[in-house]
């Protein structure tokens, strides 16, 4: 993305030729080019395709016509709407700094919570383009940098209240790494001087990464926020405060429409065992984000129900938890993997397919059996507490 770009999607009858064919396939346009020859088609099919994903992605960025979207990579890592409002909701004070700018969106949100912000960027044309946006957005307390965090935090003059990291997760091949060594900016470099500032630091890392590991390695880690989109985990979150030494909060979120499901426990909540039974009335599946914050145990014990198993992490009860964070199902039957006893509870041959603790896949488990994908059977292939293998036949509530 450079200025050039920006300056060929701006005037107006590009703008509009966009609003247009908003519905169009992009490629199809590319390809029927020479009918637009005054036009430039194929940044136009780009920003189109860029738009279509910000349309659920970032609802309000994208009511915004003059708002230029980045394709490519910019636009498949940069934060949701939704993420960037609850990391707005975590830090506080006079004055945020980026360290990671991108395109803009963690900072735009929290911005709304500052009285200053300070955008840092190394690539030009994406500064270029947070430039603008920020200008349609009349995000008028958003100063620019174009720079490397490294380099800024050398020539910073005033410290900030709160830092926000978001590390690049792909190595000079453009491969996705993991690993918080593999990430760029180097943390273990950055880390120290921000502790220095005693300012508040919030970082996102990868949902992919290890928990346990993550806590190993960050220093003064005061919460960890795992936090995920309509039951899809998307972002760690650790904020860090300097000089602290306590237990770590963990708090699993999910984020749907603008509603938040929240469920917090510690370390020692873990540590305290659950009770394990068979199957009672109801079956209960916690939300992703708590199984990856690691609250295997705690959500038990939380809603005062039983295990299944240590390791199949579903939980069951006799009366129901109306407000138990995750799924909930009432057990209609317990059966096992095969066809002709399962065929009784699916007069549509259909069948949404979980497993948990299970030694077949839910391919493997839909080809032996011929179940196809759909309707409103659950079935929950796990193992219990006496290793037995077990499909439950569940209804949702």
């Amino acid at each position: 993305m450079s200025k050039s770009i920006i300056n060929i999607l701006s005037p107006k009858v590009v703008r509009e030729f966009i609003h247009t064919h908003m519905n169009d396939d992009p490629v199809t346009l590319v390809l029927q080019s020479k009918k637009y020859p005054d036009l430039p088609i194929r940044e136009i099919a780009a920003q189109i395709q860029s738009r279509k994903k910000a349309q659920a992605k970032l609802p309000e960025w994208y009511e915004q016509d003059d708002i230029i979207f980045p394709h490519g990579i910019s636009m498949e890592q940069c934060s949701s709407e939704e993420t960037a409002k609850y990391k707005a909701s975590l830090v506080q004070g006079n004055s945020v700094v980026d360290l990671t700018g991108g395109f803009g969106i963690d900072l735009y949100y929290l911005s709304q919570q500052f009285e200053q912000a300070i955008y840092i960027e190394q690539n030009k044309e994406l500064v270029d383009l947070a430039d603008h946006n920020f200008t349609v957005l009349e995000a008028e307390n958003i100063d620019r940098v174009n720079t490397t965090a490294e380099q800024y935090l050398t020539i910073e003059e005033t410290p900030a209240d709160a830092y926000y990291i978001d590390p690049a997760r792909r190595d000079e091949s453009n491969q996705k790494v993991f690993q918080i060594e593999d990430c760029t900016p180097d943390l273990n470099l950055i880390l120290p001087q921000l502790l220095d500032r005693k300012a508040q630091v919030l970082i996102k890392l990868s949902p992919l990464l290890d928990v346990r590991r993550a806590l190993e390695v960050l220093p003064n880690v005061k919460e960890l926020h795992v936090v995920s989109v309509k039951n899809e985990c998307k972002e760690l979150l650790f904020k860090i405060e300097p000089g602290y030494e306590g237990a770590v909060k963990r708090i699993a979120a999910n984020l749907v429409n603008g509603n938040r499901s929240l469920f917090e426990f510690e370390e020692a909540d873990e540590g305290m065992l659950p009770t394990f039974s068979q199957p009672l009335e109801f079956l209960y599946e916690p939300n992703a984000s708590i199984l990856k914050a690691g609250g295997f145990n705690a959500i038990s014990n939380a809603f005062i129900l039983n295990k299944l198993h240590r390791n199949s992490h579903l939980y069951t009860s006799n009366e129901r938890r109306d407000n138990f964070p995750g799924r909930t199902f009432k057990i209609v039957a317990q059966t096992v993997v095969n066809k002709k006893k399962l065929k009784a509870y699916l007069p549509q041959g259909k069948a949404n397919i979980t497993v948990r603790n299970y030694p077949l896949t839910v391919k493997e488990i839909r080809k032996k059996t011929g179940i196809r994908e759909g309707g409103d059977v659950y079935l929950f292939a796990t193992t219990l507490i006496d290793s037995s293998l077990v499909v439950l036949v569940c209804e949702k509530v």
